[in-house]
């Protein structure tokens, strides 16, 4: 997720783990580090918390606004009592409690208390508020003016100022939008209308976004901490190691695979590098990889992390509200884009592992296979309740995920005893606490990951009311002015503006922000030059954009995090993982014009697959044509070639049309020579090379 740069000055004198750790801490866990009997407040709300949500999705049946409420005042009671009001040191006599960070002033806790009452007006007056719907009365509009307030400040305080500033952006635009220019007028607001909108209905603040966090995202975050505390992260990294460790450059190699799986369960790139790359960037070091590279490599594995089914970062539960189709729809449309960027991310390691004639660790170094399997198989079985609920049988996500927490809880209580008992490690009593410990910490952890994305859905639920308002129509003759009716022109704008929202945005934020405004846009655009594009295809576009801000620079936390832990300068480690990440950037451009991508209307299994190993082999021939080694070192005519080739695997539709082939996918065939023809040219200079070196040698 990314926000604001953090305050590298502060990390200086720390080792570079402990860097990394401390921007993850930073950015998504808050700075306080309470002693005496307030050590114990935000701890005792984020068990709270989760034992709610855990309750909503098994026994506890409340309307879904008070879900919202409750949840949002959670939230906040968190982001006061555990975010200082500024992050650097305020050394003015009598206003150092705005940088506090050993205590919770008591002037927070009043705002925490403040804010939480304000949050939870919408359940304390709620038959009253549904019989003044759209006249509301002056109490009415002070809570909700405090409640717009204490949102903002709470966003602020967790994601930076870009969130709070466009927030104020749209507002201010909805009162005075009767003064702007021809083209940007609008007809304006009235506060009562403002403030019934955004704070006092469904519509604004507890709207969409709101109500999938509360629900579904809660739990898929818990998920992932407590399988992270129960030891699954370090299973993960040691099963890719043992599989990929001893092959050219397999520590890389790992990297992707371990990051791969960490993100089948975690929402950030930034948690993702701290948990892998710490392990991995080490190794990659070792084998030879450049510092800058080892550390790039770890940032495009984990920022595509967000993009892996089921979870995709929690945007894929929003997606499936706003498009209005099955979750499991949203996975299927993800999926080959996701994997074929996985599997060229695996390319490009073994392009550079060449380039640099590097090799993989030493057997001996190695974890053993079937040790590291049998030892960790209880970690899959979770994830194997997760996928069967939301597969075979078909059950919420919100109910697949409580069972699989049900599962991993049950599995961190009786793990330790277990070993305790077979291979006399401790004693059972001990093992018993020391499982409940591990529970504790993950629900705490669990509820402290969750902060930034309540109040960032909850942020961006302002954006969204005030767009409902009346401004999606104007919106589209806005972006139609500026793209010219261009639907090539329009994307470009739609890609820049999510990157530059990214940089200042966690990842959902921007997509709810991009996907409010530019969807509808890019469907009715499209429409009006004659060809169509799914919702879904839109809705993803935004999302692809918004994640790759998360290396890009200036700020792109992943990368400073990454580049800790390497030591390499954080600027070029956020290009080079860009570099990296342009084999993702190009994804949504294709998805858009080819469906095929996106397994649109496609429900055989047999062409999902000649797909996406079309796919794969197209972003192969990019990352060839864009790192300047396919299978050698390319000449400069190599790159056209392999150009060609990628734009054959992606748009075989167009190709066809063009050969006057009738079935499009036969349009693969010559796009298989071209590359065909490449390799063997690669390899012929290769062995001709090689030759001409052993006899020089001789």
């Amino acid at each position: 997720m990314a926000a604001a740069q953090p305050d590298h000055d502060r990390f200086q004198e720390l080792g570079g783990e402990e860097t990394a750790r401390k921007i993850l801490e930073q950015e998504e866990y808050g700075l306080r580090r309470a002693e005496g009997w307030t050590r114990f407040l935000v701890p005792a709300i984020g068990v709270s918390w989760s034992l709610f949500q855990l309750s909503l999705a098994s026994w506890l049946l409340i309307d879904s606004t008070y879900t919202r409420a409750i949840h949002l005042a959670f939230a906040f009671a968190i982001v006061f009592c555990a975010y200082p009001t500024f992050k650097h040191q305020v050394k003015i006599p009598g206003l150092r409690w705005l940088s506090e960070r050993q205590k919770v002033p008591v002037a927070d806790m009043v705002l925490a208390l403040a804010a939480v009452v304000s949050a939870l007006y919408i359940v304390l007056d709620y038959e009253g508020l549904a019989t003044r719907v759209g006249a509301p009365i002056d109490r009415d509009i002070w809570f909700g003016f405090l409640l717009v307030v204490f949102l903002l400040e709470a966003a602020r305080r967790t994601i930076g100022p870009a969130l709070p500033v466009i927030a104020l952006f749209f507002t201010l635009y909805a009162f005075f939008g009767p003064w702007m220019p021809d083209f940007l007028s609008f007809k304006g607001v009235s506060v009562n209308r403002y403030i019934t909108q955004i704070s006092l209905t469904t519509e604004g603040i507890y709207g969409i976004p709101l109500d999938v966090s509360a629900r579904i995202v809660f739990l898929f975050v818990l998920f992932g901490a407590l399988l992270e505390r129960a030891g699954g992260g370090r299973f993960f990294i040691n099963l890719a190691m043992s599989l990929l460790g001893r092959y050219k450059g397999g520590p890389a190699k790992a990297a992707v695979m371990s990051s791969g799986l960490t993100g089948l369960v975690s929402g950030s790139s930034i948690a993702n590098v701290v948990t892998t790359g710490t392990f991995t960037i080490p190794l990659m070091k070792k084998v030879g990889y450049p510092p800058k590279k080892a550390a790039a490599i770890e940032v495009a594995a984990s920022t595509d992390g967000q993009i892996m089914p089921p979870i995709m970062g929690a945007a894929a539960f929003i997606i499936a509200e706003y498009v209005n189709i099955p979750y499991l729809e949203v996975c299927k449309a993800a999926a080959i884009p996701a994997f074929a960027s996985y599997a060229t991310l695996f390319f490009l390691t073994h392009i550079e592992a060449s380039k640099l004639g590097l090799k993989g660790l030493p057997k001996a170094d190695l974890p053993v296979f079937f040790h590291v399997l049998l030892n960790g198989l209880h970690y899959l079985l979770p994830l194997v309740v997760l996928l069967y609920e939301l597969i075979v049988p078909r059950h919420s996500p919100d109910l697949a995920a409580f069972r699989a927490i049900m599962v991993l809880l049950a599995i961190m209580l009786l793990q330790h005893p277990i070993r305790a008992r077979i291979k006399g490690e401790g004693t059972v009593v001990g093992g018993f606490r020391r499982g409940f410990a591990e529970i504790v910490q993950g629900l705490i952890a669990g509820a402290r990951n969750m902060v930034s994305v309540a109040v960032a859905t909850a942020a961006a639920g302002i954006i969204v009311g005030v767009v409902t308002m009346g401004l999606g129509g104007l919106i589209t003759d806005i972006i139609d002015t500026l793209s010219r009716g261009n639907i090539y022109a329009m994307l470009g704008i739609t890609a820049f503006a999510s990157l530059l929202l990214g940089m200042g945005l966690p990842t959902t934020a921007t997509y709810i922000v991009m996907a409010s405004l530019t969807a509808p846009a890019i469907v009715t655009i499209a429409e009006w030059q004659g060809f169509a594009v799914p919702l879904i295809a839109a809705h993803l576009f935004c999302f692809y954009f918004g994640i790759l801000a998360d290396d890009t620079p200036p700020v792109g936390l992943a990368a400073y995090a990454a580049a800790a832990i390497a030591r390499s300068e954080p600027i070029p480690t956020g290009l080079q993982g860009f570099m990296y990440d342009i084999r993702t950037a190009i994804l949504p451009f294709m998805f858009i014009f080819n469906h095929d991508l996106l397994l649109w209307n496609i429900d055989s299994w047999p062409l999902a697959l000649l797909i996406f190993i079309m796919t794969c082999l197209g972003a192969f021939a990019f990352a060839g044509a864009t790192q300047g080694w396919f299978a050698w070192r390319n000449r400069w005519w190599d790159v056209p070639l392999l150009l060609l080739v990628t734009a054959m695997m992606f748009r075989p539709d167009f190709f066809g049309d063009l050969l006057g082939i009738g079935n499009h996918y036969v349009a693969y065939i010559p796009g298989l020579i071209v590359l065909g023809l490449v390799i063997f040219w690669q390899k012929w200079r290769q062995r001709r090379a090689q030759f001409v070196s052993t006899g020089d040698a001789q």
